[in-house]
């Protein structure tokens, strides 16, 4: 699979990524270790997960930790996971969650460590970042980043303290495309992708999840617009050809609990891509109209 450097980390990192969320909640090893494995053995090396995500660290450790030269490996802290303080947003906190994590994915480093979504407020004190900077210093992460919203992405390209962000970016929700992709990209910044193929929003039926049928609205409202000339007749190939065409973004991060799905997502970027440019400009086109209503 196609790799790229993440911003200016030196990190080398395949354009799919697996986020690992879902396999969180999964209460059977066997079956998180097998979409673990068909991850790597796809050609995926960039792995995102959090103490948040259920089981993931703990089955990243029990099923690929001897494979720990094969992947990049990325999680989070800021909020505890496990009850241990009842103050959030503190550095003993974010301290405490990358030791346990060190601890659960058997492994003595982290490639990289994100505060999870935190406020701008959170930002401006300056605690947690102190406290990610020291880690990094101390060889528990060799990188840190961020991975939240807009406004927190904006605060933290202009800081210079970040070497990584990751936003929300699909063919439904393009806001990063005005600024942040470019601002970050001047920057020297990783870029990471979330939730690229929009829960498969595209042409998909109504659903009573309110994010996934926020998605489906919007997906609805660009398809209403005609037939997109050349366009990918699978919709995951669309998404992901679609956020995968900007390479301001390093990689998209897909996540799955069906090992057969790994598989396909894999196949579909290292051999389907890219899409056609004019089918991008057309979705450019679509949202920006749609974002005016």
């Amino acid at each position: 699979m196609e790799t790229t450097a993440l911003g200016k980390t030196g990190l080398q990192v395949s354009r799919l990524g697996a986020g690992l969320a879902e396999i969180g909640a999964l209460d059977d090893l066997s079956t998180a270790s097998r979409v673990l494995n068909a991850a790597l053995d796809g050609g995926i090396n960039f792995l995102d997960t959090s103490p948040w995500y259920g089981k993931s660290e703990e089955w990243i450790g029990r099923s690929i930790a001897h494979r720990r030269h094969e992947y990049v490996l990325a999680t989070k802290g800021g909020h505890d996971a496990d009850g241990h303080e009842s103050e959030q947003w503190t550095a003993k906190v974010v301290l405490d969650s990358i030791e346990r994590s060190l601890k659960r994915m058997q492994t003595d480093y982290l490639d990289l460590v994100q505060l999870h979504s935190c406020g701008l407020e959170v930002l401006e004190r300056g605690k947690v970042i102190q406290a990610l900077l020291d880690a990094r210093r101390a060889g528990k992460t060799c990188y840190v980043g961020y991975s939240g919203n807009l406004k927190g992405a904006r605060w933290v390209i202009d800081s210079g303290m970040f070497d990584t962000i990751q936003i929300t970016f699909s063919l439904v929700d393009q806001w990063a495309r005005w600024d942040v992709l470019l601002k970050a990209e001047a920057a020297g910044m990783g870029v990471i992708a979330k939730r690229p193929i929009a829960n498969a929003a595209w042409g998909a039926p109504a659903s009573p999840d309110p994010v996934r049928e926020e998605y489906r609205q919007k997906a609805q409202a660009m398809i209403d617009m005609g037939p997109i000339r050349r366009a990918p007749e699978d919709p995951i190939l669309l998404a992901l050809g679609f956020v995968l065409a900007h390479l301001e973004i390093d990689t998209a991060i897909v996540g799955t609990a069906n090992p057969a799905h790994m598989k396909v997502n894999s196949a579909l970027v290292e051999s389907e891509l890219p899409i056609p440019a004019e089918v991008v400009r057309e979705l450019h086109r679509r949202f920006d109209q749609m974002a005016r209503r």
